[in-house]
């Protein structure tokens, strides 16, 4: 199942943006006559990856037919977390059909959570909602090399250096895989379903265990000459400071990802500092970023505290990208995201005062609406352009 050419991939990504269109009014948004659009939507149900959807309401005259894609098109969604792992279903247009999540230590190494993997994977296949599987998109919490699907010395995953993911997991799906940082991901599903939609120059900050950023220019992702654009989890604030996960002191994350406000969280009730977490700790056994929200929602002023100087940090290493990239939009998202609004105001704040006032004058700052879903959607939608693209076929792109 492969597109055979340029014009084909702009005919899927409208009906996939838009849902059922009329084959003249496909034809005017790709500048293709009227013969033309219907030879390429001839070949394009041929290939199985468009159908006939009826007609559109009459407003007097021959109603029109109308194409969608195939609902038979599947793509599954992958989202390896430091502590989930998150599998969905989509159809073409990425609603999600299916999600399955589960607790999960990527510690455990590769092996295991592939394995892990591949067990939900069939799950969903065995409901009956996948008659097909046409590609799988996979998002995980480390730096990676596109061109070759593997993670590349990351800090937090032990054992996954060079493991050759997308390899591995087309060979047990059957399918075309790609593998993406999760920051990435989770940004291409903003841009195709999310709040960026119709903006083409964005970020998406992904707030978790760790801190990344998916960088989004003229709509497709910047991922560098390596693959380690965005990994602003890494940036230094200070010389001094704790020590990171990657080894380094000082950095964003090391303050202020999941990892870190569980750290504070600990001290603040070992040392008296609030009475509240001190209660959940001796609860549960132990605190999580999850903890420092609710006693953020419960009026502790500890939590208050610790939010409005992650949220200052935060601020203050976006000022710089703001400065020198001039997004249109910035997306806040992730499980540490879910500090909401207290967070969004010390950003903004420092983000604003920082920041030079022509980059800022016409600048939100959101919250993710995608929720839990971003990771799962977005990967999926990672696999669905691959599938939906063009490529020469001695073309070298996995």
């Amino acid at each position: 199942m492969r597109v055979e050419n340029s014009h084909q991939p702009r005919i899927l990504a409208l009906l996939r943006t838009e849902g059922p269109l009329p084959p003249a009014g496909l034809g005017a948004r790709v500048g293709l006559s009227r013969s033309k659009i219907g030879q390429e939507l001839g070949r394009l149900e041929e290939l199985g990856f468009i159908e006939k959807a009826g007609h559109a309401a009459s407003s007097g005259g021959r109603p029109s037919g109308l194409v969608r894609l195939s609902s038979r098109l599947r793509f599954v969604g992958v989202d390896v977390g430091a502590t989930s792992l998150d599998v969905a279903v989509t159809d073409g247009r990425l609603s999600v059909l299916e999600h399955l999540a589960e607790p999960c230590d990527v510690r455990a190494g590769p092996e295991a959570v592939l394995d892990r993997v591949v067990e939900l994977v069939d799950r969903l296949r065995a409901s009956g909602t996948v008659p097909e599987l046409h590609g799988a998109g996979v998002g995980i919490p480390a730096p990676v090399s596109f061109l070759h699907g593997c993670a590349v010395t990351p800090p937090i995953m032990p054992g996954w250096d060079r493991y050759p993911v997308r390899d591995a997991l087309a060979e047990r799906l059957g399918c075309p895989v790609l593998v993406d940082n999760d920051a990435n991901t989770m940004a291409l599903a903003e841009s195709q379903v999310g709040l960026a939609r119709a903006v083409p120059d964005f970020l998406f900050v992904k707030l978790g265990t760790g801190i990344g950023c998916g960088v989004v220019a003229g709509r497709q992702v910047h991922r560098g000459g390596t693959g380690s654009a965005g990994d602003i989890g890494h940036i230094a604030l200070e010389d001094a400071g704790p020590v990171c996960a990657c080894g380094r002191t000082g950095c964003l994350e090391a303050w202020f990802g999941g990892a870190a406000l569980a750290r504070d969280a600990h001290a603040l009730a070992a040392d008296g500092g609030s009475r509240l977490l001190a209660d959940r700790l001796a609860q549960h056994g132990e605190l999580s970023a999850r903890d420092v929200s609710w006693a953020l929602a419960s009026g502790d002023p500890a939590a208050l505290e610790l939010v409005r100087r992650g949220g200052q940090r935060l601020g203050r290493v976006l000022s710089g990208l703001v400065n020198f990239f001039n997004p249109s939009m910035i997306v806040v998202g992730g499980g540490v995201a879910g500090l909401g609004h207290t967070l969004l105001a010390e950003v903004r704040s420092e983000l604003y005062r920082r920041s030079t006032p022509l980059a800022t004058s016409d600048l939100p700052v959101v919250l993710s609406e995608l929720g839990g879903a971003a990771g799962v959607v977005g990967a999926a939608g990672l696999i669905s352009d691959r599938v939906f693209a063009y490529r020469h076929p001695d073309s070298a792109t996995p």
